[in-house]
């Protein structure tokens, strides 16, 4: 009876090694290792803090889902058996518990901030780079549900019109031409593309003023 047992045991033992092979094997697979794969790889390069906890957080879920290995901290990679040459113990589970904190008062700064942000002295795209910032720090705190339904394209839809208007008050004056063109489009542009376009007029813009200053220098 023993020696059934024994057998029995190494028997799955064996399958479990042959499972793990062919997962390790499989190039879709998370226990897949690349040649670049090794214990010295830095995926973010930011130390986590408790103050960058979400930034953080949405740098290391980029990086793991990059390298197919996002499952392995998820929860959704059923966790082997003992015997399976994969097991290993899981990440520690209270990084969250440890480190998220209360984001009501992160959140109030971050939409008082974005509601009262100005072009003031900044360029195009450093004004533009600010308040997307704020928008992509704001996601990590307040991140829309995964799913594929209507209802969720539908609020990414209004999320992005709304980062549009937010950037279109935020203007110079000078850009009221552009501003109201852009305003008469329907739906409106991405934030992306109407960044593009203002670019595209400051540009026009600077261009004309720097030919209007050489021409007074050769007409004076």
């Amino acid at each position: 009876m023993a020696r059934d047992t024994t057998n029995v045991a190494r028997s799955s033992t064996t399958e479990a090694s042959s499972g793990s092979s062919a997962s390790m094997d499989d190039s879709s697979s998370p226990c897949f290792l690349q040649s670049g794969d090794h214990l010295g790889l830095v995926l973010v390069t930011h130390t986590l803090s408790g103050s960058n906890f979400h930034s953080w957080i949405r740098a290391m879920t980029l990086a793991l889902t990059a390298k197919n290995k996002l499952a392995f901290v998820d929860g959704s990679l059923f966790r082997p058996p003992s015997t399976d040459l994969l097991f290993q113990l899981g990440i520690d589970s209270d990084l969250k518990t440890r480190y998220s904190q209360a984001n009501g008062p992160r959140i109030f700064q971050l939409n008082q901030q974005i509601s009262s942000l100005c072009q003031g002295s900044l360029d195009i795209t450093s004004y533009y780079t600010k308040l997307k910032s704020l928008y992509d720090e704001l996601h990590d705190y307040l991140p829309l549900p995964r799913c594929t339904c209507d209802t969720l394209h539908e609020m990414t839809f209004r999320n992005d019109q709304d980062h549009v208007l937010q950037f279109l008050i935020g203007l110079y004056d000078s850009f009221y031409v552009a501003r109201a063109q852009i305003l008469l489009l329907d739906p409106l542009p991405s934030l992306a593309k109407v960044f593009s376009m203002i670019l595209q007029e400051e540009r026009r813009v600077n261009f004309q003023c720097h030919y209007r200053f050489l021409l007074f220098q050769i007409l004076c």
